[in-house]
């Protein structure tokens, strides 16, 4: 009996860990081949609600993921790039996209386990070209999900021998709110639902539970699964909130009216999938002919992925009329005005570090709005100095808070991005962006520093001369332009910038030098004051800066630095 019992034990747990590692590599794998593609992607989805459906069902097919798809829309959210319209119809697509993986685990492959494995490790470890290296770690999780899987049926046919194991599971026949509760904490725990789904599968193909009890775990799955864009959306916007609570009713309302109605729909489920779900196998030469053991239910696998499916594309058809009334309802629950995100974190805020590839995604465009705030600080600074408008100057105080917190929170992410598993690419890229906010920090740094130097102005009614003036407008002008000349760059991931980039430089440094002894001539010839020209002179050298720590930014889009 001890013996017995630690081979179970033992089984289920190196089975589940290789199920898990298996979807996550599996993921991670696929998400890596895709690169930043379907972000890029969702991004650009129409108001067609049809279409944002299919996209959420389309991407999440891909990447085998609907966790990674809904924290993806729920960033997106955040940002402002999509609506909250736009973001539930994703979502609904998402829900069927999951389910995919259901139904390949259903196939019984798990005899090509190994050989999935071997293909993938080679793949893996001696391509030379990166995308059959991302396919061979998505082969090898895929393998591992089927051995983990192979590996949990043996434990769970050792329990059908303990009296104690098969009446527990005997009795869940009698308490589907029980089995549903179960499946919804459980994969609230695992935070993936498609290992609730798997380990459900077992259970059933051993014959250790029943039909009813399955899918009432698979209802449970359904409802668990919605943590994980509500914890996403901890610390987002109320719009990407609304979008996570949105994701949760149009789960919890399903289940809910399916459960009542389980019966027919269970019916329904068995109406559409071939082979009877109670048949269990008692002949040796039936095991043979469905290459399982005696006692295995060999159609439980394919009910119980037809009733995931089935159960997600229902709700669907249900509710893609009514996104407008579910964003309402979620509106009413999550009130409170949205915020623009020009003073705040504006992509970051989804929790998707464990998917670099669309975490860096977001961390490339939280630099480029933290670069796009430091052209509207300098641009600021000099609407006050030219016009007089002093109002202005509080505005560029907010920003350089903005952009500090900026630096430090893309900083982090990006930190925290470097400690999974990355792409060489990936990991050049985190190097790229520490150096781009770094730099993009001091620029904000500089035009607090003329900030100060316009108020001393005012407040000491000092005076520019003309030419002064001029000046200033002419090196701000070629400032502005480099600078914004870079963020386009940023944008476009044009690395062919070096040598507009060394005009621009050299044009700022040549500038500052002539400007700063034109103003010695006039101080000599006294046609300026004293107090107004060291002003003039401290503001030539923080636009001189500006332009070296821009040009530093264009070595890292260049990849230099």
């Amino acid at each position: 009996m001890g013996e017995m019992l630690q081979t179970v034990i033992f089984g289920i747990m190196g089975g589940l860990g290789l199920f898990f590692l298996g979807i996550r590599t599996m993921s991670d794998g696929l998400q890596k081949y895709a690169g930043d593609r379907l972000r890029n992607f969702l991004k650009s989805i129409t108001k067609n609600r049809v279409i944002g459906m299919l996209t959420g069902l389309f991407v999440t097919a891909i990447i085998q993921s609907s966790s990674a798809t809904t924290v993806m829309t729920v960033s997106l959210v955040n940002a402002g790039l999509i609506n909250l319209v736009q973001a539930i119809g994703v979502v609904l697509g998402a829900n069927i996209g999951t389910t995919v993986t259901a139904q390949m685990i259903a196939f019984k492959v798990q005899d090509y386990a190994l050989p999935l494995i071997g293909v993938g490790v080679v793949l893996k470890l001696f391509a030379k070209r990166e995308k059959l290296v991302y396919f061979g770690e998505a082969m090898m999780g895929f393998g591992l999900l089927f051995f983990g899987l192979s590996t949990m049926k043996d434990a769970f046919a050792f329990m059908k021998g303990s009296e104690a194991v098969f009446n527990f599971f005997a009795n869940l026949d009698g308490f589907p709110f029980v089995a549903l509760i179960i499946g919804t904490v459980f994969t609230m725990m695992m935070q993936s639902s498609s290992v609730t789904v798997g380990i459900t599968m077992a259970l059933a193909s051993t014959g250790l539970i029943s039909f009813p009890t399955s899918v009432a775990l698979i209802l449970g799955d359904n409802i668990g699964t919605t943590i994980t864009a509500e914890l996403a959306s901890i610390g987002t916007n109320v719009a990407a909130k609304r979008t996570a609570r949105a994701h949760t009713m149009f789960n919890v309302i399903g289940v809910i009216y399916i459960f009542l109605l389980m019966p027919y729909f269970i019916k329904l489920v068995n109406l559409i999938t071939p082979g009877e779900v109670g048949f269990v196998i008692t002949t040796a030469e039936e095991a043979a002919k469905y290459n399982m053991e005696i006692g295995d239910v060999p159609y439980a696998a394919r009910h119980i992925a037809n009733a995931h499916t089935m159960f997600n594309v229902v709700n669907n058809v249900l509710f893609l009329p009514m996104i407008g009334v579910l964003a309402k309802i979620s509106t009413f629950m999550i009130p409170g005005e949205e915020v623009k995100p020009e003073f705040h974190l504006k992509y970051l805020g989804g929790n998707v570090v464990s998917a670099p590839s669309i975490a860096i995604g977001e961390a490339r465009d939280e630099t480029i709005h933290m670069a796009k705030i430091s052209l509207d600080m300098l641009d600021e600074s000099m609407r006050a100095l030219f016009d007089g408008d002093m109002k202005r100057l509080e505005n560029v105080r907010k920003m350089e808070d903005t952009v500090d917190m900026l630096q430090r929170e893309i900083t982090d992410y990006s930190v925290r991005i470097s400690q999974e598993s990355i792409t060489p690419e990936i990991s050049r890229e985190i190097t790229s962006i520490i150096n781009m906010v770094n730099n993009i920090e001091r620029i904000g740094d500089h035009c607090e520093n003329l900030t100060q130097l316009i108020e001393r102005k005012k407040a000491e009614k000092l005076i520019f001369s003309d030419v002064a003036i001029e000046n200033i407008r002419e090196i701000y002008q070629v400032s502005r332009k480099f600078l914004d000349f870079v963020i386009n760059s940023m944008e476009t991931k044009d690395i062919f910038i070096k040598s507009e980039a060394d005009r621009y430089e050299k044009r700022i440094n040549y500038l500052e030098d002539t400007f700063r002894n034109d103003h010695v001539d006039r101080l000599n010839k006294g046609n300026c004051q004293v107090d107004p020209g060291l002003i003039f002179i401290d503001m030539l050298t923080n636009f001189e800066k500006i332009g070296d720590h821009t040009f530093n930014i264009a070595e890292a889009v260049v990849g230099i630095k």
